[in-house]
């Protein structure tokens, strides 16, 4: 099973719509394991997107090949710490065969991940009791083909009552690699240890991808990444390091599961994204100032690397102002939004509040560093911009650091997760909700502009102005 925390399906009316032989029993192991991982997903700040995979098919049958790397250095095992049974036990977790996979197996799988991760916002028809029964329909079903079983799941995501939790085709689901943030295919995350201390784990792969490939496999420890040390660096950090044009090589070291030996790779990059960003320098009419506009369509994998690189060009090129478009922009990787935020804002100041099922979930999620720049900033939305761009609109809105221009946002404040299923196929779920930092609830509502036409240069100014006075008094 692969995982990807994203919000990064469209509003509804803009996306794809979504007992003759006893069934086997359900799976337990990959359920706990699921809803264990969706905990430290939101409880970890959305630190980064969760691509979490098994012993599945490829993510894309079309995929183009990888070159294959060199033969792998190993080194002699490092037993600290070492947990044998712990080891076996994730081992035998991960270690599904597709094809002894059944129909009903695969009903079962989807049932399973709405009963552990789907968040009812109080606005759907789920709960605990009439999904149960739900199950005792699915267990009197007869299941007969692959697409008979993809129609029950769909009918049974249905019925919950949400338009953001749907079934998604092998097809469909392939094109979400193109969310894989490192450019190897991996995904990392901090797991703390029994000692106190953080490691950076691998907490999925894209199967067949550049690390996979190379012989990277879920529950491997990152340790260095050519030839830097990575202790005390956060996932995203790390991810940064991993990435770099494509077909280059980069090389990484890990450690096996908990108690390996550490292997030295040289994995050749293969990124599936496309630049989102388009920017340019326009001068202000009658005024010696110019102004750095940006157009941002998607928060994928390349968004906040290349927003940088954008937003360095511009400031060394004499901008003035920045201009921050975010119209038709319906949403993307969640993280990619929070860490763009953050080049904006001041260190301990809230990009977002997020809340999973679980009360004890709830999560501030702050800026840790300091801006990048610190100039004014306009945001243009409109009735299409959503999610991860309605995270940042409100961010840099409720901070004082911009002002937003244009039209009324969309007004989706649901996270969702995008599950693979073993048989290549895939759900969506609601798994979370957030709210801005001036605790609006967007999710329906929509973020309300400042100006409906675009102001002049001074009114920005004193705009900004007079919110900062007004947060300080």
């Amino acid at each position: 099973m692969r995982i990807l925390l994203c919000n990064c399906n469209s509003p509804p009316s803009l996306s794809p719509t979504p007992p003759q032989k006893p069934p086997p029993s359900f799976l337990p192991a990959a359920a706990v394991w699921t809803k264990k991982t969706l905990i430290t997903a939101l409880s970890g700040a959305l630190s980064l997107t969760l691509l979490v995979s098994s012993s599945s098919p490829a993510l894309s049958s079309d995929s183009p090949p990888f070159q294959p790397p060199r033969p792998p250095q190993l080194s002699t095992p490092l037993p600290d710490r070492c947990n044998e049974e712990e080891e076996e036990e994730l081992q035998n977790k991960f270690v599904l065969k597709p094809e002894f996979v059944t129909k009903e197996e695969i009903v079962q799988e989807a049932w399973q991940i709405v009963n552990d991760s789907f968040l009812d916002t109080g606005r759907h028809r789920w709960s605990p009791q009439s999904w149960e029964q739900k199950k005792e329909d699915i267990l009197g079903t007869s299941i007969q083909t692959r697409s008979k079983a993809h129609e029950l799941i769909k009918r049974m995501l249905a019925s919950l009552g949400d338009p953001y939790t749907r079934f998604l085709s092998p097809a469909e689901f392939s094109k979400m690699a193109r969310y894989d943030i490192t450019g190897i295919g991996i995904n990392i995350r901090e797991v703390p240890d029994d000692t106190g201390s953080v490691k950076l784990k691998v907490q999925g792969l894209i199967l067949d991808g550049p690390a996979h490939t190379a012989g990277v496999r879920q529950g491997d420890e990152v340790l260095a990444v050519n030839g830097e040390h990575v202790v005390g660096k956060s996932a995203f950090e790390v991810s940064s390091l991993l990435q770099g044009p494509n077909e280059t090589f980069v090389t990484i070291k890990i450690r096996h599961g908990n108690c390996g030996p550490t292997e030295s790779l040289e994995i050749q990059r293969q990124l599936v994204a496309r630049s989102p960003v388009f920017y340019r320098l326009e001068q202000v009419s009658n005024s010696p100032s110019s102004v750095g506009y940006m157009r941002l369509k998607e928060f994928n994998a390349l968004a906040r690397k290349d927003l940088v690189i954008a937003m360095k060009r511009l400031q060394d090129m004499g901008a003035s102002y920045f201009i921050l478009d975010l119209r038709d922009n319906l949403g993307g990787l969640v993280q990619a939004g929070i860490e763009i935020a953050k080049l904006f804002l001041n260190k301990g100041e809230t990009i977002i509040y997020t809340v999973g099922r679980d009360p004890q979930y709830q999560k501030n999620v702050v800026a840790d560093t300091a801006p990048l720049v610190t100039l004014p900033v306009v945001v243009l939305v409109n009735n299409r911009t959503a999610s991860a761009s309605e995270i940042v609109a409100s961010a840099l809105h409720d901070n004082c650091r911009a002002v937003l221009v244009g039209e009324r946002t969309f007004g989706k404040g649901l996270i969702q997760s995008v599950f693979e299923l073993r048989d290549g196929s895939g759900v969506v779920v609601t798994v979370g909700q957030y709210v801005t930092p001036n605790h609006l609830d967007i999710n329906g509502n929509g973020i309300e502009p400042d100006f409906r036409n675009f102001p002049g240069w001074s009114d920005v100014s004193q705009h900004l102005l007079k919110c900062n006075l007004h947060q300080q008094g």
